[in-house]
């Protein structure tokens, strides 16, 4: 009798032992399986979503996005979201030899920048062809990595006052996420134009 009670004993013991099993399983297969929204998205449900996130908290558009001068000052221009330095509009018209030595200036729309590089000019990254419509992601991601220009080998640094110096700590999926949702945006055919040297750069 004390042996049959014995196994029995053991039959419970080792089933309780595998139900506890499964149940951690079951929690386990249920909390954030790899590679769902939660894992992958960081909680936005998809990755454009997360990228629009990032591309608001980064400040992407205190540059990449013109302004319009309002009773409150100056507010995004919503018409012409990430599209960049207007083509149509001049450089600031201010002494450059003297901004570029004593200081800098920029633009009401805050889409130019003049300083001791030049005159900068906030890029189109809209989803049009004049944008970032045509890049491949390895080229967004040594952009803002490496700070290159279109993100293409051999071409010249980018400008302030584009932080990617901050930038390039962000996780390969972050600039990902930011590249995905870039290629939503509503094209804006904006061709904007090149940067200008210093005027104390030497004539070529």
């Amino acid at each position: 009798m004390k042996v049959f009670s014995t196994g029995i004993l053991l039959a419970v013991l080792a089933s309780a032992l595998l139900l506890s099993q499964c149940n951690v399983k079951t929690a386990d297969s249920q909390s954030a399986p790899l590679g769902s929204a939660t894992t992958s998205f960081n909680g936005f449900g998809s990755q454009a979503k997360w990228g629009e996130h990032l591309v608001t908290i980064g400040g992407c558009n205190d540059c990449h996005s013109p302004k319009k001068m309002t009773d409150h000052g100056p507010e995004i221009d919503s018409s012409l979201l990430l599209s960049g330095h207007p083509a149509q509009m001049p450089p600031p018209d201010v002494n450059r030899q003297e901004m570029e030595s004593k200081g800098l200036s920029v633009t009401n729309t805050l889409t130019a920048w003049v300083g001791p590089w030049g005159i900068s000019f906030a890029g189109n990254i809209t989803s049009d062809s004049t944008g970032i419509g045509n890049w491949k992601e390895d080229q967004f991601v040594n952009a803002l990595r490496n700070g290159k220009y279109k993100g293409l080998a051999g071409t010249r640094s980018l400008l302030p006052p584009m932080p990617w110096q901050m930038y390039k700590h962000m996780t390969d999926d972050e600039l990902k996420a930011i590249f995905v949702y870039l290629k939503t945006t509503k094209p804006i055919n904006n061709v904007v134009p090149p940067a200008l040297p210093p005027v104390s750069a030497p004539r070529a």
